[in-house]
């Protein structure tokens, strides 16, 4: 099982705001699950947030007033009778606090205020923030738009937050047979694997940025045209010389496939041949030395992957990071593979 303190560091690797010195104070804190963790980090950053200010955004208001603001809305105002109180239904643009970001981040927030798995402390510490959003609505969590959202220098410092709040509504939210709501303990597979393969790209450019760490578009090694090829997005690749590592990030709850034919473990197939896939076209297309590797979040089955082979003359290795110990063996993991790219030719 992971370590709750190791979710701390792929979140730090992942978004570079985690590694500020704000957030360094929980490095030393204990979390008791990862409601918890995730609950402290908002409160921080909402914090951090407000300091900065809150993002406004214009926003249409259609409302009652005495003094005409705006367009008046004449069919609202006859059929509400608005006028035989000296009023009018107007329509303005208004400046407002109320803006959709902040909506998540309230949204979110009052979501794990309410869960009975964020201790007292950690819930006091966003009621705190949300102080400051008494003008800003809820919205339902399962309806946050998060395709829609979109960042820009003025809203940069939400990215973090809103993809904190992302990870905790689609990966620990789960509704309950009466129709509550109600928070896992830890944040399902799906989520998982968005969050390790962030976390391994952020690695690799924080300490090895020489090595062009990216995620990159492979080109098919076709004759003609492409169109109706599907895209080959490759995790994380390396890049040293002529040498080039590709680096596909798995997180399952099982890294080993069973075939019940013959009774035999394998690596899972559709892996393999999409890392083999991404290797051979890579090296038609642009030459050099190219390898590959498949790297498993380690579980608690009883045979862990830990291959090397040489696959039509390109190595392919399957290897996996235990998430489950101390950071410094993840950490010295990840840097053997950095060395196999700056191995001598």
């Amino acid at each position: 099982m992971i370590k709750i303190k190791n979710i701390y560091y792929m979140l730090a690797y992942a978004f570079e705001a985690l590694n500020t010195e704000g957030y360094k104070y929980l490095e030393s804190e204990e979390f008791e699950n990862a409601a918890d963790l995730f609950a402290a980090i908002l409160a921080k950053g909402i914090s951090a947030q407000v300091k900065r200010g809150l993002a406004r955004e214009y926003l249409e208001i259609t409302e009652p007033l005495s003094k005409v603001n705006g367009k008046i809305e004449v069919t609202a105002s006859i059929l509400q009778k608005a006028t035989l109180g000296r009023q009018l239904i107007c329509s303005h643009d208004e400046f407002t606090q109320n803006a959709y970001l902040n909506k998540v981040l309230k949204s979110t927030s009052m979501l794990l205020i309410k869960s009975s798995d964020v201790s007292k402390e950690y819930k006091e510490q966003l009621k705190k923030a949300m102080l400051y959003f008494k003008d800003v609505d809820t919205v339902d969590p399962r309806m946050i738009k998060w395709s829609t959202i979109k960042y820009s220098r003025n809203n940069a410092s939400y990215e973090m937050l809103v993809n904190l709040c992302y990870l905790v509504v689609s990966g620990m939210l789960m509704t309950e047979s009466d129709g509550t709501l109600r928070l896992n303990r830890f944040v399902d597979d799906q989520n998982m694997h968005r969050l390790y393969e962030k976390f391994v790209l952020g690695y690799f450019k924080k300490h090895y940025s020489y090595l062009h760490p990216e995620p990159k578009q492979v080109k098919w090694a076709v004759e003609g045209s492409d169109d109706f090829l599907p895209v080959m997005q490759t995790d994380v690749t390396l890049r040293y010389g002529n040498k080039t590592m590709i680096i596909d990030t798995k997180y399952y709850s099982r890294s080993m496939q069973l075939n019940s034919k013959y009774n035999k473990l394998s690596i899972h197939s559709s892996n393999l041949y999409q890392i083999f896939s991404y290797v051979q076209n890579e090296r038609f297309v642009n030459g050099g030395d190219v390898c590959g590797i498949l790297l498993y979040a380690k579980t608690d089955e009883d045979i862990t992957p830990d291959f090397d082979y040489v696959i039509c003359g390109s190595p392919i290795s399957v290897k996996t990071l235990d998430l489950s110990g101390d950071f410094s063996t993840i950490k010295e993991q990840l840097d053997t593979i950095a060395q196999i790219v700056l191995a001598k030719q």
